[in-house]
């Protein structure tokens, strides 16, 4: 009874620790003794992924100018783009209401408690995920008139089908997700300002019944300067990467991913281009994601910290290229009225 107690005790303890810790006075705790140090451990860790110590104070590469980003860039929309519940709204300002509606894939529910989920009600195919997250998704798909769940939580993945407690099981993961602070650790202060929620959409389908590809805009002072492409995402993913004007270029390729063949250009391509653009101008950079369904373009998210500064170019010397793009400017928002 006693050590049932203590363990109940302790862990009350740490849950109300965690709650402190991980919020954002926590963050901001977290961020000054971090600074003392010179980012010390997270420059480290950049160094074991790409293969040189980030220079912070005088940063060059695309690498470096993403840690320079999480850590003094404190544009007042990078939480509202962060949030991919919020970020509905920026688009609804940016684009105009109609032109908005006509991108944004279609919300069939939002909570930030899991419990609440109408699965009963729910009979076509949908996501859900987490607002503040990347990396952690559930698709919910129709397979031969049943409901199939495919949780994928970074690098794990697990099937479930319909019943009772693969529901219980759904709603467990997405408390955790709701728990659990996003990025933290790497300093990406954006995703700490977020309340989290948990959002349902449509799963989005072409006619062929493939899910749509996934089209990685990088835009650097409101100019599109490539575009990364991933096909195939759930099943056999692969990579391409292309210039504005779809010339097939060179691409970073890690372990558990594969180069694609040249693909034919998209007719939509230039439409894509022009929104990514207007969307990401009041950003230094910033990745806008769009997808193409059958012609018509819908809006995925924003990222402001790609691999949070971990990415491995290959080769090296792309780093720079893409950081020599991107010309840091202390507080570059402000020429923005918002």
């Amino acid at each position: 009874m006693i050590k049932k107690l203590l363990y109940t005790t302790k862990k009350s303890i740490k849950k109300i620790l965690c709650l402190i810790l991980y919020s954002y006075p926590g963050y901001i705790v977290f961020d000054f003794i971090s600074r003392l140090t010179g980012y010390k451990k997270e420059k480290q860790s950049i160094y074991e992924d790409i293969g040189y110590y980030p220079n912070l104070k005088n940063p060059h590469s695309f690498n470096e100018k993403i840690l320079w980003k999480k850590i003094y860039d404190r544009n007042p929309l990078l939480p509202i783009v962060s949030d991919k519940y919020r970020v509905r709204q920026y688009l609804k300002e940016v684009l105009g209401q109609k032109e908005a509606e006509k991108i944004l894939v279609p919300l069939l529910y939002v909570t930030d408690n899991p419990v609440t989920i109408p699965f009963s009600t729910l009979k076509e195919e949908y996501v859900i995920k987490p607002n503040n997250a990347a990396g952690k998704i559930i698709l919910a798909e129709n397979i031969e008139g049943q409901k199939r769940y495919t949780i994928i939580d970074f690098h794990k993945t697990t099937i479930l089908s319909d019943c009772k407690s693969s529901r219980e099981e759904i709603v467990k993961v997405c408390k955790k997700w709701l728990s659990t602070p996003y990025g933290f650790r790497h300093y990406e202060w954006a995703y700490q300002k977020i309340k989290r929620k948990i959002l349902i959409e449509k799963l989005l389908r072409n006619t062929d019944g493939k899910i749509p590809e996934d089209y990685k805009f990088h835009i650097f002072h409101g100019k599109c300067y490539s575009i990364l492409v991933i096909f195939d995402k759930f099943t056999d993913k692969s990579l391409a990467r292309y210039s504005p004007d779809w010339e097939y270029l060179y691409i970073n390729i890690t372990e558990d991913t594969k180069l694609a063949s040249h693909k034919e250009r998209p007719e939509n391509l230039k439409s894509m281009v022009d929104i990514a653009e207007l969307l990401g101008k009041p950003f230094d950079y910033i990745r806008a994601d769009l997808y193409l369904v059958d012609g018509q373009i819908y809006f995925g998210e924003f990222t402001n910290y790609p691999t949070s500064g971990h990415a491995p170019f290959i080769p090296a010397s792309l780093d720079f290229l893409y950081g020599s793009q991107w010309k840091l400017i202390p507080k570059y928002w402000k020429q923005y009225n918002f």
